[in-house]
């Protein structure tokens, strides 16, 4: 995806991959390079990557659901009865919508989750334990992924707590991709 865009107010980004927060200001030019799992990955005019939040799609002239798919436009468990799909599968199913923000591949793909547990509790709430890493242990990207995690998890039904520990042993290398993600990078 390349779409150019104008701003149409101040909007508060992250720096990719550095991870630290800067403002791109309105009436300025940003391409669109992704736009995924609930964010925007943009080129600024200054040739800066930064990552905007699904919440100000409105700065870019999009909406929410533009990233997002409406409920029943494609398959979603996170709000299916827990008898029909496991809390396991739609922690796996909401991991799939986490995304690199350099690379659009799912966190999931990119072999990034090296472990998740799904422990129940009483009541039927359930507690997430998940191990994952990043592509490259410097990258300032790694608290925004987390964050992107436990929110997202988080929202499913049922989950009262996630923990998520970013572990760099062992180290990520291209083999943990899957087949799929790595025919979507040309790697194939």
């Amino acid at each position: 995806m390349r779409e150019e865009a104008l701003l149409k107010n101040d909007v508060e980004a992250t720096v990719v991959p550095d991870g630290h927060k800067i403002t791109l200001y309105k009436d300025t030019y940003v391409t669109i390079t992704q736009a995924l799992g609930g964010s925007f990955t943009v080129m600024t005019d200054r040739g800066q990557m930064a990552r905007i939040a699904g919440k100000d799609a409105a700065a870019l002239g999009k909406t929410l659901e533009s990233i997002i798919p409406a409920p029943g436009a494609q398959h979603t468990s996170r709000d299916l009865p827990i008898a029909v799909i496991t809390v396991d599968e739609k922690v796996w199913e909401q991991l799939k919508t986490c995304y690199d923000p350099e690379i659009p591949v799912d966190i999931v793909n990119l072999g990034l989750v090296y472990d998740c547990q799904v422990t129940k509790l009483a009541d039927d709430q359930y507690e997430v334990s998940i191990k994952m890493t990043l592509t490259a242990p410097g990258c300032g990207m790694g608290d925004i992924l987390k964050q992107d995690v436990e929110s997202k998890v988080l929202g499913i039904q049922g989950v009262k707590t996630v923990q998520v520990e970013m572990v760099f042993e062992p180290v990520w290398d291209q083999s943990r991709m899957s087949e799929e993600a790595k025919v979507k990078l040309g790697m194939m």
